[in-house]
């Protein structure tokens, strides 16, 4: 959800999600999603402190059915183009496959995610881009793959990314700081009757598609998502291959949409190499088992 979506029309926030995809993971990854959350985000290898208490101001559930609703109609205008993966498509199925080894780690991050009905589905399109909407909606476009020609290792590290958005819900923290000081003074009425703050979330669908993070938001997504792919036993050393194809095609393509909101740069790529000590171990243990 990173970056403006060719695709997206935006309608009326009153207009209804259309039926959500059939596909979510299986029993058996929800079962080990919750024996995960044992672990606890204490038991993180890597470092990205707590996540923002500005996310506080606005109702989770609220900005979490405005991304089920933008999700939703986005998929509805990519089946109108047919340009809507159908389930027996061999790329989302690498998608799924891979998002149902990431998705049993993801609770220890938000425990909320352990009631979100995930989805992975693929557009046709030649954008380089992918995201996760909040509530676990995730969607990647065939360019990244075709273009990128990514390993399941770097499709990993960019779910993984993705996703870490998603847990750390930095969109919630984003329209919480977005609405400024005036809505911080009325934080008890909305408490109470959510006011302002509920009219915001509902606004969030038209937005969540092209919302830019901040640095530290990025940072954060890097390596929650290097951990993640890590723990599902995909090769963090992707995450530095990932982001130096991204920085070749920019350079060739004269700027990507995805990077507009996901920088690339020896610093990025220095910060992720300082962390794969960090999760090796995770990686080789989770290849062993």
């Amino acid at each position: 959800m990173c970056t403006r979506c060719e695709l997206l029309v935006v309608s009326s926030a009153a207009s209804s999600a259309p039926r959500a995809s059939a596909w979510q993971p299986r029993r058996a990854f929800l079962l080990a999603a919750a024996g995960a959350a044992l672990a606890g985000p204490a038991l993180a290898q890597v470092n990205v402190g707590n996540a923002s208490v500005a996310r506080n101001l606005v109702p989770a559930d609220r900005i979490e059915a405005a991304g089920v609703q933008q999700y939703g109609q986005l998929l509805e205008q990519a089946r109108a183009k047919r340009a809507l993966a159908g389930d027996g498509n061999a790329q989302l199925q690498r998608l799924r496959t891979i998002a149902n080894r990431l998705i049993p780690f993801a609770t220890p991050w938000n425990s909320r995610a352990r009631e979100w009905k995930w989805e992975v589905n693929l557009i046709g399109s030649k954008q380089i881009n992918a995201f996760c909407m909040p509530g676990g909606k995730i969607a990647f476009f065939t360019g990244i793959l075709e273009q990128l020609k990514l390993s399941d290792d770097e499709v990993a590290m960019v779910m993984g990314h993705e996703m870490a958005h998603a847990l750390r819900e930095h969109a919630r923290a984003r329209m919480a700081k977005s609405a400024g000081t005036g809505a911080a003074l009325s934080i008890g009425a909305q408490l109470l009757g959510l006011g302002q703050m509920g009219d915001l979330a509902a606004r969030a669908g038209t937005q969540l598609l092209t919302l830019k993070f901040s640095r530290s938001d990025e940072t954060e997504a890097d390596l929650v998502g290097l951990e993640l792919a890590a723990r599902a036993g995909y090769d963090p050393q992707a995450s530095v291959s990932l982001w130096k194809k991204m920085a070749v095609a920019s350079k060739n393509q004269g700027g990507l949409s995805f990077l507009s909101t996901h920088p690339s740069g020896p610093d990025r790529i220095q910060k992720l190499e300082a962390n794969l000590p960090k999760v090796e171990g995770l990686y080789k243990e989770a290849k062993r088992s």
